[in-house]
């Protein structure tokens, strides 16, 4: 088995692990009392919940939950006893009083009358058919992006949730993000001091990795395995690489910064073209591709064509993953890491002192390195080049782990009584930061370049697409 950091553990390994889980959790409990426990619900803002999938994406959303006040986690799903064992000991170290399934059905059965909500976090593949079968039963639900490797089966998500009109809110953090929410709410759309937005660009980047592998002693045997749709323990450790499984690092990685295009631009893209392969890793154990680089072209209501460009690699991590959104007046260079990008930059034709009213109405920080031309030591520029101005700060900080304020972005959703209607396109304003309406758009916008890689020429996008 692997670790979090991806190293292979061995059975003695995973045992030492679990030992020190156990004291953790009866240290834990040593400093509980009866009516400290997370059994039943203490106040009426309390909220009992389960998480389905605690693979690595579902450890991180448990490592954020229990730092929100309030959220009772009842039960866990995994197919996996290893995953499923390990983040039933962490919960309950942090005094959470939980019971375990191999299967959501069963969870559903027997804990889903005791539930206010769900946190769905399996591979893509099985997103619709967990999220559904919750929202069926009468739950909210956060289901982790992408909504699926299939736009049949994200449809059926929508669907699922104007007929049972529950809460649905997907994964994209970014977009409860108080730095992302302040630029491109607050800078880019009230404030505009970037001018028209004529270019974006993303990237994530990351080294080269080895597939995940585990000792024979902790796989799963056939039978469980071909039960839940794998043909080996490797496909179940590297969905992400497989067509029937997911979508490749474009929808894994990609979907994050694309779907901040559109947030950005306020119009989903008209048209895609791509070029990618799968030119590093092993055909044999990879179905998807291993870099791709992408152009969008959007059509902005009464200002006319931008471009967005991004790229995902997966053999190197130059550069890791930032977004830039460059204007007239300005760029804005952001990610969800603040030392990868976190300041607008200013275009030398603008006037500092326009900035300077930006800084004193707490829109911005003042510059921290601006460039000044010495001429007692006769600094030359070159003609071709700009001379650059200087980052200036966003002055909103993140202190809480990434996905924590979309957590709770959604957990007071539900306290408020919210429904799907409230948070439809058509609706009246309810506060999910990405509804069902939104993760689909994204879906359809991010999907649609393993088509464009494939057919190797643009593609175009009918506006019907982007509507169930």
């Amino acid at each position: 088995m692997t670790n979090s950091m991806g190293t292979k553990l061995g059975r003695r390994q995973f045992l030492k692990t679990a030992a020190v889980a156990g004291a953790g959790m009866a240290l834990a409990k040593s400093a509980l009392t009866a009516e400290d426990g997370f059994k039943f619900k203490t106040s009426e803002d309390d909220l009992n919940i389960a998480i389905i999938g605690v693979g690595k994406e579902g450890q991180v959303l448990r490592d954020s939950i229990v730092r929100i006040p309030g959220i009772h986690v009842r039960a866990l799903c995994d197919i996996w006893p290893y995953n499923l064992n390990a983040s039933a000991g962490n919960l309950r170290a942090f005094g959470h009083d939980l019971n375990t399934y191999e299967d959501y059905r069963d969870l559903l059965a027997q804990e889903g009358s005791k539930l206010d909500a769900v946190v769905v976090a399996t591979p893509d593949w099985v997103h619709a058919e967990h999220a559904n079968a919750c929202m069926e039963a009468g739950l909210p639900v956060y289901c982790e992006k992408e909504m699926s490797n299939s736009l049949k089966e994200a449809q059926t998500m929508v669907e699922t949730a104007r007929r049972t009109n529950k809460l649905l809110q997907i994964g994209h953090q970014r977009r409860s993000n108080p730095r992302y929410l302040h630029a491109i709410d607050t800078l880019v759309h009230d404030a505009g001091i970037f001018g028209r937005i004529t270019h974006a660009y993303g990237q994530w980047n990351r080294a080269v990795q080895p597939d995940i592998s585990v000792a024979d002693s902790l796989a799963l045997d056939a039978a469980t395995l071909s039960k839940y749709g794998y043909e080996n323990m490797h496909q179940l450790l590297n969905w992400r690489w497989y067509k029937k499984f997911g979508g490749g690092p474009i929808v894994d990685l990609g979907s994050h910064q694309i779907d901040i295009f559109t947030w950005v631009f306020g119009i989903n893209p008209k048209s895609v073209c791509a070029s990618g392969g799968l030119d590093y890793y092993d055909p044999s154990c990879h179905d998807w591709y291993d870099n791709v680089l992408c152009i969008f072209e959007y059509d902005v209501p009464n200002l006319g064509t931008s471009r967005a460009m991004y790229q995902v690699l997966t053999t190197s991590s130059n550069g890791g993953f930032y977004e830039k959104f460059m204007g007239e007046e300005g760029t804005l260079n952001i990610a969800e890491v603040p030392t990868r990008g976190n300041g607008a930059e200013r275009e030398a034709r603008v006037e500092e002192g326009k900035w300077l009213k930006y800084a004193t109405q707490g829109l911005l920080k003042r510059s921290v390195t601006p460039i000044q031309i010495n001429k007692t030591k006769n600094v030359q520029v070159d003609v071709r080049d700009t001379l650059p101005t200087g980052q200036w700060p966003i002055p909103v900080g993140m202190t809480k782990p990434a996905h924590q304020p979309h957590l709770e972005n959604f957990f007071n959703a539900v306290r408020k009584g919210e429904d799907y209607k409230m948070n439809d396109i058509d609706g009246k304003g309810g506060s999910l930061n990405c509804p069902a309406w939104i993760g689909y758009e994204t879906a359809v916008a991010v999907l649609k370049v393993n088509e464009a890689v494939a057919a190797r020429k643009t593609l175009d996008f009918d506006p019907h697409e982007f509507h169930v």
